[in-house]
């Protein structure tokens, strides 16, 4: 599981800095979380191999959390795309999306599938063999949700030596690897648990912004491995919280250790700030383990 930072700045693009974009990789999945200005910009540089990316996660409709994907689409269309490409968003962006493209006569070749979100509800928005992604409604001056990406259980992982030494043929190796015991020739049964491993634990990522402080997405992210939560504001410009509906670094730890989080990544800074040093020594008194974002920025929690 891999973070790469692209923007991660609140409000508007700066010389060095940009708004809120990053891309997962999960299970041999590339998603795109939110897509500020800048963002195709942003992938170059960190020479991402964008091509791959079919799913893109906006959490809501403020401009530096998806102003450059109508540019993102858009430059898919020029370099000859053929993979379909699906956005989940708010209910909203579909409209704004193609009447970009209907009044600029710049339409895809390749298909282009909105999967639009509204109600109040954690909901599933994307599933397959591997990922599952599920919504976290979040709370902010517009309709906004986080987004919960979880790994599935993976197969047992197989025991040379011991399918060697029973000399079981290859054509029983994935029947064991999905937890099948196996009878030799000679009527013996060797249990499962002799020809494999446990699978490694499936991973988890939270990605919350943008948000005022609220304890009721605890139990929807309880023992998430990484969290990304914003931190707008330090604690001495916390009484903007409430009119802007944002956080503070304090309350994005008090989150991450509500909910047992094994990591905190802290985002969404104010470019107030010059520092962004200062929002970890503020988090820190309240949970352990917390990490800065910073544009282009990469983590590895394999």
């Amino acid at each position: 599981m891999n973070l790469t930072i692209l923007g991660c700045y609140a409000a508007t693009p700066r010389s060095l800095t940009n708004p809120t974009s990053q891309v997962l990789e999960i299970r041999n999945r590339m998603f795109l979380i939110d897509c500020g200005e800048g963002t195709q910009v942003q992938l170059r540089k960190n020479k991402i191999r964008f091509s791959k990316i079919n799913h893109v996660f906006i959490s809501h409709l403020h401009g530096d959390h998806f102003y450059g994907l109508i540019g993102l689409v858009s430059t898919y269309a020029l370099l000859n795309r053929q993979a379909d490409l699906h956005i989940h968003a708010p209910k909203g962006a579909k409209e704004i999306i193609l009447l970009q493209l209907r009044l600029s006569n710049s339409w895809t070749g390749y298909n282009l599938y909105f999967h639009e979100i509204e109600g109040d509800l954690p909901q599933v928005v994307f599933e397959d063999e591997k990922v599952i992604v599920t919504t976290i409604p979040l709370q902010h001056r517009i309709y906004t949700n986080g987004f919960l990406f979880r790994e599935k259980e993976g197969s047992r992982k197989l025991n040379i030596e011991a399918v060697q030494k029973y000399n079981i043929d290859t054509c029983y190796y994935q029947k064991i690897k999905n937890g099948s015991d196996i009878t030799l020739d000679d009527g013996r049964v060797i249990p499962n648990s002799e020809l494999t491993f446990d699978p490694l634990p499936p991973k988890s990522y939270a990605f919350c912004s943008d948000t005022m402080y609220k304890e009721d997405i605890v139990p929807l992210i309880k023992d998430v491995d990484v969290l990304y939560h914003e931190s707008t504001f330090l604690d001495s410009e916390e009484h903007y919280c409430e009119r802007t509906m944002h956080c503070t670094a304090k309350q994005a730890a008090k989150i991450a250790r509500l909910a047992n989080a094994g990591h905190l990544i802290l985002g969404h800074y104010s470019t107030r700030y010059d520092d962004i040093e200062k929002f970890r020594e503020e988090a820190s008194g309240v949970f352990k383990n917390v990490h800065l974002a910073d544009d282009g920025k990469v983590f590895d929690f394999n």
